[in-house]
């Protein structure tokens, strides 16, 4: 299978309107990171996604609807503060867990009775679901437990020869996926931490949980189980509070013939000196768009990448620490 990277147009549009109904899928860009989507709908569909990824099937699938969908058909009940915060935020980067009406494939919540739903902000994205008009289940679209994708090159480094199409939007601005909001309940849970905090929701809706998985328990939402965000090449994991024993470790690997690269903020790069090391930026938006990016350029020029933690972990660098310690392991 050849697989093209097109700009959204009316050509690309169409292509990939034949490949979803034809029951394949088509990567497209949103915000956060690319994702790999098929027609929710379509059970053998969905099942192509895990099988295209290598991803586990009792990780569940985030349905991506354009803003003027009725999700209404899709979901059994929006509690009021569900629609408060969706008012504030939708379309951008929160996905909103329902009880479902088991309308989409049982495959998309892999046995759950609920359903996560978006509406993505990248225009781009609101183009490719307005033209299909179809809820589009979508995980992040590279192979599984590898750094996710915030570019069409991206992408195609992981899944070329395995789709057909790839839908050029541009470097995803935002860097790490959605923020995932459990909206059962009586009041709104995060089950996973994104660009939008917890002190954004609870300045808005009140009350908002933290939800902590334990192993054994069934995945409420993508990225709870398994390793995620992984280069391919050694890892590991620091506290900002123990960086003398990171830049320690960096100059051990060295000497024993790594090549070796700092991961971190440039607040913390000014402290290393002499230090080689791929820069997260100088703000919490700069650390989660570039985070991705930066983990994927080490890969390619180093053998291991050792990663200092940011001194600052609250807000939009929760979920940041979220994404490195799935990547790199647990500080150390």
């Amino acid at each position: 299978m050849q697989t093209e990277i097109l700009d959204i147009n009316d050509v690309s549009l169409k292509l990939s309107k034949r490949i979803i109904m034809n029951g394949g899928a088509v990567a497209f860009p949103t915000e956060t990171v690319y994702g790999l989507g098929a027609n929710a709908f379509d059970n053998a569909a969905v099942e192509n996604i895990f099988k295209i990824k290598g991803r586990p099937n009792d990780n569940p699938l985030i349905v991506h609807v354009h803003k003027d969908y009725d999700i209404s058909s899709l979901v059994s009940y929006v509690p009021d503060y569900a629609k408060t915060r969706a008012e504030n935020v939708w379309p951008g980067p929160l996905t909103m867990v329902y009880n479902s009406k088991c309308t989409v494939s049982k495959a998309v919540s892999c046995g759950l009775n609920t359903l996560a739903v978006r509406i993505p902000s990248h225009q781009g994205a609101q183009k490719f679901l307005k033209y299909l008009n179809l809820p589009i289940a979508a995980p992040s679209a590279n192979i599984s437990k590898h750094v996710s994708p915030t570019s069409a090159e991206h992408v195609f480094n992981d899944l070329n020869g395995k789709i057909e199409l790839i839908l050029q939007g541009g470097k995803c601005c935002g860097g790490i996926e959605s923020t995932v909001l459990d909206c059962t309940g009586d009041f709104p849970v995060i089950l996973r931490s994104g660009l939008i905090t917890r002190e954004m929701i609870e300045k808005v809706v009140g009350r908002c949980g933290l939800y902590e998985f334990k192993e054994g328990c069934a995945a409420r939402s993508p990225g709870m189980k398994y390793k995620h965000y992984s280069p391919n090449c050694k890892t590991m994991l620091f506290s900002f509070k123990d960086l003398n024993y990171a830049l320690k470790e960096y100059e051990k690997q060295k000497r024993l013939g790594e090549k070796v690269k700092l991961l971190c903020d440039e607040a913390t790069a000014k402290i290393c000196g002499t230090a080689e090391y791929l820069s997260l930026g100088n703000t919490e938006a700069e650390a989660a768009s570039n985070l991705y990016q930066k983990l994927r350029e080490g890969e390619n020029c180093a053998t291991l990448i050792i990663a200092v933690a940011p001194e600052k972990q609250d807000g939009i660098m929760t979920g940041v620490m979220n994404r490195l310690i799935k990547a790199c392991g647990n500080e150390k």
